[in-house]
Order: C-alpha cells, then sequence, then structure tokens
C-alpha cells in the first residue's frame, strides 16, 4: 500500500497491548481501547488496540497499538462518525503495519479531541483521481454537512485480499476505506458510546 503518509509509522516486535479497562485521563494525556469489530469477531477473536492521545498543544498526537492481528499486514486507521457500520463520515489518517508476531503502533499528528469535526458549507467540485469501480471518487460532495463531530476510530484491513486469506469473509468483499478504496473489513473501533472517546478528551 501506499507509504506515502503523513503520519510517522514504527513496527514493533512483541508486547502485548496493556488493555485499559475503562477511558482513562492523567494531564494532557488520554488512553482508551479499540475493540474488535463484530464482522471481525470469528477470525481475529483476540485482536486489541489501545489508543493514547498527547496533547502537543496546537495539535495532537495519537499513538495506537495493536496485538494478536496477522504478522506482516497494512492497515488502514480512520476517524470516523460512527463506530460501526454505516459507519457515517470518515476521515483517513495513515496506515498501521504489523510485524512477524502481529504487533504493531503508529504515531498520527492531528486534531483528536473536543474539537474534531468535518464541515461542508455548500456544494463543491473535488477531483476524481480514483475513478474506477466499486467505489469511484464522487466529482462534487452532495451539499450541506455539518458540522459533524467526529469522535470514533476504526482500523480497516488495508487490502480485501488479506482479509480473505484469513477467512474474515467468504468472498472478496470491498469497503472504500484506504487510498485506493479496495480495502476489507473494520478489525477494531473504539466502542459503541455515542459519544466516542475523542469527545471526551479536553486537553
Amino acid at each position: 500500500m501506499k507509504r506515502s503518509l503523513s503520519a510517522m509509522t514504527i513496527i514493533i516486535a512483541g508486547g502485548l497491548v496493556a488493555m485499559a479497562p475503562s477511558v482513562s485521563r492523567a494531564n494532557d494525556t488520554f488512553t482508551f481501547p479499540l475493540v474488535v469489530s463484530a464482522g471481525a469477531k470469528a477470525c481475529l477473536p483476540e485482536a486489541k488496540g489501545l489508543v493514547t492521545l498527547n496533547s502537543l498543544g496546537i495539535v495532537e498526537e495519537m499513538h495506537i497499538q495493536v496485538d494478536f492481528l496477522p504478522p506482516n499486514t497494512d492497515f488502514a486507521v480512520f476517524v470516523i462518525q460512527q463506530s460501526n457500520a454505516l459507519f457515517g463520515l470518515a476521515w483517513y489518517e495513515g496506515d498501521l503495519l504489523t510485524d512477524s508476531s502481529g504487533s504493531g503502533v503508529t504515531d498520527l499528528i492531528g486534531r483528536f479531541q473536543f474539537g474534531t469535526f468535518i464541515v461542508a458549507p455548500g456544494v463543491a467540485p473535488a477531483p476524481v483521481t480514483q475513478p474506477k469501480p466499486p467505489f469511484p471518487d464522487k466529482s462534487a460532495n452532495l451539499g450541506n454537512e455539518g458540522p459533524i463531530q467526529l469522535y470514533h476510530v476504526g482500523i480497516w484491513f488495508n487490502s480485501a485480499k488479506d482479509a480473505l486469506k484469513l477467512n474474515c469473509t467468504s468472498i472478496l468483499t470491498q469497503t472504500p476505506f484506504n487510498s485506493t478504496h479496495n480495502a476489507g473489513i473494520q478489525v477494531l473501533n473504539s466502542g459503541t458510546a455515542k459519544i466516542g472517546p475523542l469527545g471526551r478528551f479536553k486537553p
């Protein structure tokens, strides 16, 4: 996949995620777990993640650590409106690559807190750089949207073929959650709370 990421991706060897029982906060740091998605429970029942938000003043660092995922596999990280399908609006943040033991870390820099939102004041044209099915680019947004708060985090297989190899799907199931719009299913998310964990971080 696409390695031209705006975020720094670090691969780690070994080490299990120390899962927090609930959201925790100390000063300008905020921690919450990622849980296995409904569609991945059968094939990745032990998958886990831990997100730590660190305030850097005018931006935040999102540190994500995962374990019990397939080894040497690329995943895509999104900030999303709703943790489960149909997900609502979503923003592509970067990638996470696991090591030979199925663990991985990525560090993303952006706005990840109570003020994280998306807005479209009106219809505007957009470039069509990925025109192929099943998820071709739209040439314009649909109209007035937002502001809409994006308080959840989701992680998807970067490749639908990787999900199929693990029998996470019985057929090649593609989703638009990567830069070429041919990702696999979601594997981890930030839970089902109405206000996602990003909305509870007010540095």
